[in-house]
């Protein structure tokens, strides 16, 4: 059965259709760890949320100020199931998860009030669906191989999904998805149930062509082609050396708009929660490298894990007259 025809508007599409580039932000973590925040938690950067939620809210702003265009929220680890294992309440988590689209509102509309010039959007607020190895803290988002069903998966994930449209999300970021399964189960809660929301889904990688549980990105893509509720596709929290490879994979079996944030340039080992083996990017490395995204077919670009306000500021005067 067809949806009826949605009644509120896709975001990204009215952006893109003024803009070439939709600026994302970068790294939460990082900059919280830079204002004294402990994140050693399996709450993450949501027991922030719990303890000084102002400082997400500065965060946000800092991003802002360096000229991005949409803010993702601090609910990637917020879970209902996640703030109980903390004694917190079914209704305190709700009002947790629905406070970060507060925070990152108010954050925009502050900074927006300041800065608000031609050239650039008005910035969205996307609400972060974290995947369901989030919550489990044992780095199986990178992996994807949960071993639960379909059912599971949609109990587990519509709360969150419920109180972020209700806190008014202007998006949804299903981000760092390692699996089609799950990713389908998020296309399928939004069409059934909240068919008159909007989100972008987004892929966790083995490689430059492979989502992280082996899946192809060309078989992902086509999976999610009919899915109105889904405004673009992509990839974030992998090497930036795989985000090139992955947007062309892309960019060849699907129409949706592309999206990419990558790490820094150094790579994360989930075991022991470290990272090594690379270096972070310069302001202008990472410029070059978005250049190279947008060429492949990118149209939203930002970063994700330890990169900095600095290098969305260098992505966004890509595109800023």
């Amino acid at each position: 059965m067809n949806n009826p025809i949605k009644s509120s508007e896709n975001p990204i599409a009215a952006i893109l259709a003024e803009y070439p580039v939709l600026v994302l932000d970068g790294a939460m973590a990082t900059e919280l760890e830079r204002h004294g925040c402990d994140l050693d938690d399996p709450l993450w950067s949501a027991r922030v949320l719990l303890e000084q939620p102002e400082k997400i809210r500065r965060v946000h702003e800092e991003y802002f100020r360096a000229g991005a265009d949409c803010a993702i929220t601090a609910s990637y680890q917020a879970t209902v199931e996640g703030f109980a294992a903390k004694e917190i309440g079914e209704e305190q988590a709700l009002e947790l998860i629905r406070n970060t689209v507060k925070l990152a509102a108010e954050a925009r509309d502050q900074v927006w009030a300041e800065v608000q010039r031609e050239g650039r959007p008005k910035p969205i607020v996307a609400g972060s669906v974290g995947p369901y190895g989030a919550f489990l803290a044992d780095g199986s988002e990178y992996i994807g191989h949960y071993g639960v069903d379909d059912q599971r998966l949609t109990d587990f994930h519509r709360p969150r999904v419920q109180a972020l449209i209700e806190a008014g999300a202007d998006i949804l970021a299903c981000e760092t998805i390692p699996s089609l399964q799950e990713a389908l189960v998020l296309a399928e809660l939004l069409k059934n149930e909240f068919p008159e929301a909007f989100a972008w889904m987004s892929f966790s990688l083995q490689d430059g062509g492979r989502i992280s549980e082996g899946t192809s990105l060309k078989e992902c893509a086509r999976a999610l082609e009919g899915y109105e509720e889904i405004a673009a596709i992509g990839v974030n929290c992998a090497p930036a050396s795989f985000a090139t490879e992955a947007i062309k994979q892309l960019a060849a079996y699907t129409d949706k708009p592309l999206l990419i944030y990558p790490n820094s340039g150094e790579t994360y080992e989930a075991s022991t929660k470290t990272w090594h083996a690379g270096e972070s990017r310069s302001c202008s490395d990472f410029a070059q490298s978005a250049r190279a995204w947008h060429e492949a077919g990118a149209r939203l670009i930002g970063g994700c894990c330890r990169t900095t306000p600095e290098q969305i500021a260098q992505v966004s005067a890509l595109w800023r007259s």
